[in-house]
């Protein structure tokens, strides 16, 4: 089992641990700061240090059970295999925290735009470093113009993100806090995690969620919608993009 860090402090950089088992399909880590990829959100990168060596995370993806993998990019040369630290040895795992805080903060922005389309269902999104997309189940989403404006200004609110932990049970009497309609949450340990944004009494966004986050919206910067596609009979996507 791993232990994931991130769920506790999403701004912890690096952390020791204990490697569990290593290969060429990833290394097994007891506790590790990297968030594994999955719900839309790419799995981080970064690095492995122990005494006498080093390995460069490609990508980190879910192993069995309740396990990560990092995965080792190829060496350099692409004529060697790639230098995987020993089981058992006590490594440093360091996120490439510019990529992931970016990520964060594209993440958070997801959310503000589900907040300014309320009532319909997401059938899909992906998160990117230069851009992330949402699609509605929508016949006509607002104006690019709009969204560019309420979402700068609701990032600029510095709203507080938060999160908390309900039962399977209160997620299923309250169906509606779901808003993704193709990937439901993480379900299995009886419990589900909200993240909040603004007053929990009065939220302006309210959903289950796995991901990494910013603590406060203000990090998030201005925010652009790029471009509204039509789909299908509707289902509408929107990019958005980060200043800096």
């Amino acid at each position: 089992m791993t232990e994931l860090l991130y769920r506790a402090d999403a701004y912890r950089r690096e952390a020791t641990a204990v490697v569990l088992s290593a290969g060429p399909e990833g290394v097994v880590l007891d506790r590790t700061p990297f968030y594994a990829q999955a719900g839309g959100q790419p799995g981080d990168t970064g690095w492995l240090r122990w005494a006498g060596g080093e390995m460069a995370v490609a990508n980190t993806v879910k192993g069995e059970g309740a396990t990560l993998l990092h995965l080792p990019a190829p060496d350099a040369t692409h004529s060697l295999p790639p230098s995987l630290p020993p089981v058992g040895a006590s490594v440093t795992a360091v996120l490439d925290w510019a990529r992931r805080h970016r990520l964060m903060r594209m993440h958070t922005s997801l959310h503000l735009l589900c907040s300014l389309i309320p009532g319909a269902g997401v059938t899909g999104g992906q998160i990117g470093l230069e851009k992330s997309r949402l699609d509605f189940d929508l016949p006509e989403p607002p104006t690019k113009e709009w969204l560019t404006e309420k979402l700068t200004a609701l990032a600029a609110a510095s709203h507080a993100v938060s999160e908390r932990w309900i039962t399977e049970a209160e997620l299923d009497a309250n169906p509606g806090l779901v808003r993704t309609l193709s990937v439901q949450p993480p379900r299995g340990a009886g419990q589900v995690r909200l993240v909040c944004i603004g007053d929990p009494a009065a939220p302006v966004d309210l959903q289950p969620c796995g991901g990494t986050h910013v603590r406060d919206t203000a990090e998030i910067g201005a925010i652009t919608i790029t471009k509204l596609e039509n789909k299908g009979k509707q289902n509408r996507r929107v990019y958005l993009t980060l200043e800096g």
